[in-house]
């Protein structure tokens, strides 16, 4: 075969397919590795998100303390053990005064107690729809009540059976978590020190007033809503105790995680503690004096009135819908975590857009003129 102008001989196709071959090979390859590579990452680094989550928590809230010893002209380390000694002799002081709760006799006796409590709330659930539906007829399509029960059942089911497993994962967080924070407390400013020295030097300006704007901003959310949700979870442990209702250190636990989910949160806090009031003691006055502890001490008077004014307004920069999208997508991605930490994720956002935005228009020269220009006009 003669070689046609334009065309390619025999060699060069060879040549051709061998390239085309080798690129394909190459690129699966690749590929495969980088999976891979990326499973096994994923592996290793599977139960590291929570106490790594946990020890920046920490790490926030002992912060202001580790610096209070600092400024007594103590080096920054031995702040952290003073903070840590000092921490530690607070919670065994707490645990002999009011006796550590029987936790796992009282996760026994509500796992026994669960069906009771889900059987009765049906029946007075299924009493209410008999009432609605003579009003609203189109109710009868929906069956709410076989829909609260199965969504009842797997929620708290996950929740009972994951609980061994938490325990046993209680021993390593308290290993880590120390840890981690003592390194974070330790080491954070060298850090961030060293990665926002990497950045260009146009850009080290805005890189610096984005972390110390996030950096302020994260500390004062966070120490916020934690202080906040030990509060609420007290005020409401005191109310119920006040009551014969069983289990109150539980659902005074759940009153204060749940309420680290702003609008959706305090409400689902209060329906396992008003569930249990209504099935063990009825619609008596003991049970009209939980809700008003959930509702009105605690949410209305408490949150509302002066902590949400005094830990939390000033640091809440989103507008309700943001809010709102953040808590279903970090639901959607992780759960009940996600729901509690999709708030302050989306508030980072914001201030890194707020302060890209403002940084263009203030050092970008074309800006300045056509803004300039609009004033003028």
């Amino acid at each position: 075969m003669t070689e046609q102008s334009g065309g390619l001989n025999r060699a060069q196709v060879a040549v051709l397919y061998l390239v085309l071959t080798t690129a394909i090979a190459s690129g699966i390859a690749i590929y495969s590795s980088a999976s891979n590579i990326t499973a096994l990452l994923k592996t290793a680094t599977a139960g590291l998100f929570l106490p790594i989550l946990l020890s920046l928590i920490v790490a926030f809230l002992l912060d202001p303390a580790v610096q209070f010893f600092e400024k007594k002209k103590l080096n920054r380390t031995l702040s952290i053990f003073i903070v840590y000694l000092l921490l530690t002799a607070v919670v065994l002081l707490f645990l002999l005064i009011i006796g550590p709760p029987n936790w796992k006799g009282m996760m026994q006796a509500l796992k026994a107690d669960f069906p009771r409590y889900i059987g009765r709330a049906i029946e007075y659930l299924n009493g209410l729809l008999a009432v609605a539906q003579q009003h609203f007829p189109f109710i009868k399509n929906y069956n709410l009540a076989e829909q609260l029960r199965s969504a009842s059942q797997s929620f708290f089911g996950l929740i009972l059976v994951g609980t061994p497993r938490s325990a046993l994962r209680i021993g390593s967080l308290l290993l880590l978590v120390p840890l981690f924070s003592f390194f974070f407390l330790r080491d954070s400013r060298s850090i961030m020190r060293s990665l926002v020295s990497l950045t260009p030097n146009r850009y080290f300006e805005m890189v610096l007033d984005i972390y110390s704007r996030v950096n302020w901003q994260l500390a004062h959310f966070i120490r916020g809503r934690i202080l906040e949700a030990l509060i609420i979870g007290i005020v409401v442990w005191m109310g119920l105790s006040l009551t014969d209702i069983g289990y109150t250190p539980i659902l005074a636990m759940v009153a204060g995680v749940f309420n680290l989910i702003p609008y959706i949160g305090p409400i689902i806090g209060m329906i396992p503690g008003l569930v249990i009031a209504l099935v063990d003691l009825g619609m008596g006055g003991e049970f009209w004096w939980i809700l008003c502890v959930y509702l009105l001490i605690a949410q209305i008077i408490v949150d509302n009135f002066i902590l949400i004014p005094i830990l939390i307004s000033r640091v809440s920069n989103l507008h309700p819908l943001w809010v709102i999208l953040a808590i279903i997508m970090g639901g959607k991605l992780y759960g009940i975590l996600g729901m509690i930490i999709g708030v302050p994720i989306a508030s980072i956002i914001n201030i890194i857009i707020i302060e890209i935005r403002r940084y263009r228009r203030t050092f970008n020269p074309y800006t300045r003129f056509f803004t300039n220009q609009g004033k003028m006009l």
